[in-house]
Formats: C-alpha cells, sequence, structure tokens
C-alpha cells in the first residue's frame, strides 16, 4: 500500500516503499495529534468488558443485539455513562501522547495517520447514527403512549417521559427524523461524502444533546460523545470551508489517500466495506421493518392479556378485609381506576405513592421483565404484571416497579355480560380484596385523529 503526496524513503528489500511525513506538520501540531489521535480511539473502539458482553449477550432478537453493541462507549466507573469516564480516558491519553513524543521518530506520517482515524471515526459515528435511525425511521424508539399513560395526569410524568410521549404520538416526524439520521449516517461510509454528513448530524445531534440536558434525559453523555466524533471529522475540512465560503480565498482539495496496489488490501477494503453495509445496512434495517411490521414493540411487553378486556375501568365497588371502602381521591388504599392493557399489564391507580423508576436512557432490554418503559418516569398508577391460570379464570399479579419486588397479588376474575369485571382475591398482605369494574367507553383524541385523518373533523 502507498501513499500519494508523500515522499518515501526505498528500504534495501526494493519491495516496497515506506511513507514519511512531508514536514508540514509543525511540531505543536504533532503534539496535539498525539494527544487527540489517542483520546479519540480509546473512545473509539471496544477496550473494555463491556462491549464484550455485548457481544456474546445474543437473547431479544438482531435488532436489540447490534443495537446494544453500537451504544457502546468505555466505561471505566459506574454502571452508566458518565463525563467521569471521559475525564479518565483524556488522563490515559495524555500519559500515552507523553510516552508518544519521548519515541517518536522522523518516519512517522501523520498524514496518514489523521487518514486511518477518520475512517475509524466515520464508521463509529455511522454505527451510532444508523442504528438509532432505523429505529425512529420505523417509529419504535418511541411508541404511541399506552393506555395508562394516556390515563395519567400530565404532572404525573417526569420531564424526560413528557418528551418521549411527545415524540410518540406523532410517528411520522418520529419517522422523519430518522431518516435525516440514516441519510447522514450512510454519506458518512463513503469519504468524499463525510463532510456533507458531518454539517447534517452536528445540528441533529447537538439538538438532541440539548433536548437531553433540558429534559433530563440520560442520552446526553453518548450523543455528546458522538458530537465529538463529528466535529473530529469536520475539523480536517473546516479550514477550507471557511477559506472558500467566508473569505472567498482559494483552498487547496485534499490529495492524500492510500493506494491499495496489493489484491489482498483490495479486496480486503471491499469486504469489510461490504460487511459493513450488510450487517448494519440491510440486515438491522429488515429487522427493524419486521418488528415495526408484525408490530412488535421493543419497549413495552410482549405477551398478549386477556383478550377483548383492553381498556380504562371505573371501580365503582371496592372492599380491603372484607370493609367497603367509599369512592375517594385521597384514600392510599382504595382503588380509583383500573387499566387493562393488550399486552399483560394492569395499572391501577390510587392515592398510594409510587418510588419512581428513574430510567431515562435507550434500552432494549431481552426480558420482558426488564422493559419499563411504561412505567418509568411516572407516577400515579401502579403497574403489575400478570399471568393467568390455565382454566382462565386467576390472575397473579406481580408489581412490575423493581422498587416493589414482593409485591403480588391473586384474583380470581368473573367477566360479565355487560361488559363488567369483577376481581376478587388476596393481596400481598393476606388482605381479601373485592373490586367491581365498570368499563368506561373513553375515545382518545390520538385514535380519533388517525381514524379522520389530515382533513377529517374530530367528533369527540
Amino acid at each position: 500500500m502507498s501513499y500519494s503526496d508523500t515522499s518515501y524513503v526505498m528500504p534495501h528489500s526494493g519491495r516496497h516503499a515506506l511513507p514519511v511525513s512531508d514536514g508540514s506538520w509543525t511540531a505543536t501540531e504533532k503534539a496535539i495529534f498525539r494527544f487527540v489521535f489517542l483520546y479519540l480511539l480509546i473512545q473509539a473502539l471496544p477496550l473494555d468488558a463491556q462491549f464484550f458482553r455485548n457481544l456474546t449477550d445474543v437473547d431479544g432478537g438482531f435488532t436489540r443485539y447490534l443495537f446494544n453493541l453500537s451504544h457502546y462507549a468505555p466505561r471505566f466507573v459506574g454502571a452508566e455513562d458518565s463525563f467521569a469516564n471521559w475525564g479518565i480516558v483524556l488522563v490515559i491519553a495524555l500519559i500515552g501522547s507523553i510516552i508518544w513524543s519521548f519515541r517518536d521518530t522522523e518516519n512517522t506520517n501523520y498524514d496518514a495517520l489523521f487518514y486511518w482515524l477518520r475512517v475509524v471515526l466515520r464508521y463509529r459515528l455511522a454505527f451510532g447514527v444508523i442504528v438509532y435511525g432505523f429505529i425512529k425511521l420505523f417509529p419504535l424508539q418511541a411508541p404511541l403512549p399506552s393506555l395508562s399513560n394516556l390515563n395519567t395526569p400530565y404532572g404525573d410524568h417526569s420531564a424526560w417521559k413528557l418528551f418521549s410521549l411527545s415524540l410518540g404520538i406523532v410517528p411520522s416526524y418520529e419517522s422523519f427524523l430518522g431518516l435525516v439520521e440514516l441519510a447522514g449516517g450512510l454519506l458518512l461510509l463513503h469519504r468524499k461524502t463525510a463532510t456533507i454528513a458531518t454539517l447534517i448530524l452536528l445540528p441533529f445531534l447537538g439538538n438532541i444533546f440539548f433536548s437531553n440536558l433540558a429534559y433530563e434525559g440520560g442520552e446526553y453523555v453518548y450523543s455528546g460523545l458522538l458530537i465529538t466524533f463529528a466535529l473530529a471529522l469536520f475539523a480536517f475540512d473546516a479550514i477550507r470551508l471557511f477559506k472558500l465560503v467566508s473569505l472567498e480565498e482559494a483552498a487547496s482539495p485534499n490529495r492524500f489517500h492510500p493506494a491499495f496496489t496489493e489484491q489482498w488490501q483490495q479486496y480486503g477494503r471491499l469486504g469489510l466495506k461490504s460487511a459493513f453495509v450488510l450487517v448494519v445496512v440491510l440486515f438491522y434495517g429488515v429487522s427493524t421493518y419486521a418488528a415495526y411490521r408484525n408490530r412488535e414493540s421493543i419497549r413495552f411487553p410482549k405477551t398478549p392479556g386477556i383478550p377483548n378486556t383492553a381498556g380504562l375501568y371505573n371501580v365503582s365497588e371496592f372492599r380491603l378485609g372484607g370493609k367497603s371502602l367509599p369512592y375517594s381521591k385521597t384514600d392510599p388504599v382504595r382503588w380509583q381506576d383500573v387499566v387493562f392493557e393488550t399486552w399483560n399489564t394492569i395499572s391501577i391507580k390510587s392515592n398510594r405513592p409510587v418510588k419512581l423508576v428513574t430510567t431515562n436512557t435507550e434500552q432494549i432490554a431481552s426480558a420482558e421483565s426488564d422493559r419499563d418503559y411504561e412505567y418509568a418516569g411516572s407516577q400515579g398508577r401502579h403497574y403489575y404484571r400478570y399471568t393467568v391460570d390455565p382454566t382462565g379464570r386467576v390472575l397473579t399479579l406481580k408489581n412490575a416497579n423493581p422498587n416493589y419486588p414482593t409485591e403480588s397479588l391473586k384474583l380470581s376474575i368473573d367477566r360479565k355480560q355487560n361488559g363488567q369485571i369483577v376481581l376478587a382475591g388476596i393481596d400481598q398482605g393476606r388482605d381479601s380484596i373485592y373490586a367491581v369494574l365498570d368499563k368506561i367507553n373513553k375515545k382518545y383524541l390520538i385514535d380519533e385523529a388517525a381514524k379522520a385523518g389530515r382533513r377529517g373533523s374530530l367528533k369527540l
């Protein structure tokens, strides 16, 4: 492999030319580059055990598998991403750059190193944004709100949950965002369009970063990491673009690129690029589309609930320990209403405080018990996952909130002809429970708007 626009020293064997620096780098530029080179490589390449744990965790389908791989960032402290990890990487890169400075030789070709650094960053950034882009294009990242979410007061949602729900109710806009993200990611796969890709992705990722800060989201560290990759790629052409566009001065084109002279180099380059496109673009794209087409949620449980029971129910009668309790907005025990989801979740509204689950990062869990999107960041309702016995008459409810690991109820279910449901059984304290549920035929604006279409009229 040779490099154009560089000087060469011929080795005694006469077989290959070794590129050396053309002398255009100053000592200060080299010192800065050594640090930046090491810092970005440590951030971009899989160097800790978390990546390899994700690599072997194949449960939950291809969409989840590739998403978790793409979401990797080096973690030296803590279970979540944090800027503290950036500080550790910075120290490592600083020490490494000092050692490199003492061991550096004149034969080091910094143009070549900068080229290969950009290759690594282009594909690492493309990996991240393409994977996110597909779960937005086929709106899986922020799904339509559940019935429980729609029946939770606005003020009972955290800021990040409100942001996610607001995105979920406009799937066409979510798909547009995914299309923008995919466009930037695909343009990164070609060296000549990489700068155009960064011009698309920098404002896009910047918006994600500040949205996470403003709405208390948990992805500001990861989005900030992708921004640093995009900035490093943009920096290559930034000065020349400034001269050409702002100063209207002549800007010299980039003439440095490797020439793959050996056949194995040409085939290897083509094979690696084709494999990336095949796995990340085609296979993953088909996988996410199939999940969307089959109405498979990656955020909600997929176990179906009891047929023809989904909806909101008013609790017209409630007894605890044989004692009848009147309807009350303030009673922490008395149920106010119950929601049956289309999957195996029942949510119960009462005045009993909720220990909030504050998960605000993008996660695709394989186990349904770990899918906490429906109740994360929401108060006012307690969420239970249930199983049905073989007779179909007994429900075993377990509080899905991990802050209540021992709470469970065992209830018989009696479905009346008029749609009324009677639940009776015992709670975790062995007290008897009896509740009469009357279904409310409530219309939801989001459903009526979908039926009416863009130009139709709404009748509520």
